[in-house]
């Protein structure tokens, strides 16, 4: 009886590492926004930098994190960062002054910074040698499906509070995510007996254009306008991607939604964009990478500005909302992915992803703390919201036609 192919396995274990993490550290930071700021007193603004200062080491050390991955693989990198963010979230628990808050969750985004699914879906990426999308779409759906772990964490932090809440998330992650990381593996050439799947050969193949293999690296795929036409677009998308999930419970708290339910809401909110993560995966190997990756975009620019009009009394709002941001959000990670292979190939595919991050950084850096300005200065979210539907929907126009009249240009249709 012959054996599962060992990509599956690598694609398993990144779906529950992911699952894990981005419930607990990216969504799971929202369940103990407001127990925080009522704690310590802390302005939302305040509390909201820990989240830019994610962004920022997330810039700094994803383009190193890239290198190493491209070079040695990903265990290694992968278990020492897993060791770190269990570390980091219990010394959140024991924190007493801002500095000291600051300090902690640096220490996790350092950790985190060495397993982010964009990373860890190269690395299945480079086991998959044909149509890639499906398998890239059910890693980066980890990220969604961790939206089962809200209401869990809404839970812990209301039962036992938030500073309990933050050790027994850390300890899991040296029960859960640790072991999984052991499963990884490199590219599969490296292996006596690995198969690329779909071509039959332990040889990972590069893409061939017009007879000729991509392999851009760092520096080369840099200088291309294409590089910096996807960065851009990709930083206004995750700008209002991490202002919406920092800040969606203290919203739906501030317009009158009970805690519990927006706990059900926010947990939902990810599952559906295990549809956008998987769907767009599976469009990635039928159609055209441009034109879904638009579709992602437009689909979360529509979600925030809907969002602007969200209240209790109107729930067809904040079910479609969900349904539209969702999928959104979630077609986001393997259409990037999809793109890098599509201009640059896989040689140096984490690299470049890296490369792509740091410029995301800024979107990341931005988008919490401005939306907790918003509210402390006019005492409502919705001016936030409009500024990042109105500059996705710009950066989406953009990215349409100046990538469609590259792609033509250099014969990649």
């Amino acid at each position: 009886m012959r054996m599962m192919f060992y990509g599956w396995y690598i694609v398993g274990a990144c779906v529950l590492m992911a699952m894990y993490l981005a419930g607990t550290v990216f969504m799971g930071f929202t369940t103990i926004f407001d127990p925080i700021a009522r704690e310590m007193g802390w302005s939302y603004t305040q509390i909201s930098f820990a989240s830019s200062l994610r962004g920022f080491e997330f810039g700094l050390l994803i383009p190193i994190a890239g290198m190493i991955m491209d070079r040695w693989g990903p265990r290694k990198l992968v278990f020492g960062g897993l060791i770190v963010v269990g570390a980091g979230m219990i010394m959140i628990s024991r924190v007493q002054t801002l500095l000291m808050f600051y300090a902690a969750f640096g220490l996790v985004c350092v950790g985190m910074s060495a397993a982010p699914v964009t990373l860890l879906t190269a690395t299945v990426a480079n086991w998959f040698q044909e149509h890639p999308g499906l398998a890239i779409g059910i890693t980066s759906s980890g990220v969604s499906l961790g939206g089962i772990m809200i209401p869990v964490m809404t839970y812990i932090v209301d039962a036992y509070g938030w500073r309990q809440a933050m050790v027994i998330a850390g300890v899991g992650v040296w029960i859960i995510p640790l072991p999984l990381s052991l499963l990884l593996r490199h590219k599969p050439e490296t292996y006596p007996d690995g198969e690329a799947a779909g071509n039959g050969a332990g040889e990972n193949t590069a893409i061939q254009e017009g007879g000729r293999a991509l392999r851009f690296g760092a520096i080369e795929a840099l200088r291309q306008s294409a590089f910096w036409i996807m960065a851009v677009a990709f930083l206004f998308h995750v700008m209002a991607v991490t202002a919406i999930m920092t800040h969606i419970m203290p919203f739906f708290t501030h317009i009158g939604v009970e805690r519990a339910q927006s706990g059900w809401i926010i947990g939902a909110l990810p599952l559906i964009g295990v549809v956008g993560r998987i769907g767009f995966g599976w469009l990635m190997d039928r159609m055209n990478e441009i034109k879904a990756a638009t579709l992602a975009l437009v689909l979360t620019g529509l979600g925030v500005f809907i969002f602007m009009f969200v209240t209790a009394d109107r729930p067809v709002l904040i079910f479609l909302f969900i349904l539209s941001f969702g999928i959104g959000w979630g077609g986001g990670v393997p259409m990037m992915s999809g793109l890098v292979i599509l201009f640059f190939g896989r040689h140096r595919m984490a690299t470049i992803i890296g490369c792509i991050g740091s410029v995301m950084m800024v979107g990341i850096l931005a988008g919490p703390p401005m939306a907790g300005w918003t509210y402390e200065v006019y005492g409502s979210y919705r001016a936030a919201w409009f500024f990042m539907g109105v500059m996705l929907s710009a950066a989406t126009f953009v990215f349409y036609f100046s990538l469609r009249r590259f792609d033509k240009e250099n014969r990649r249709v």
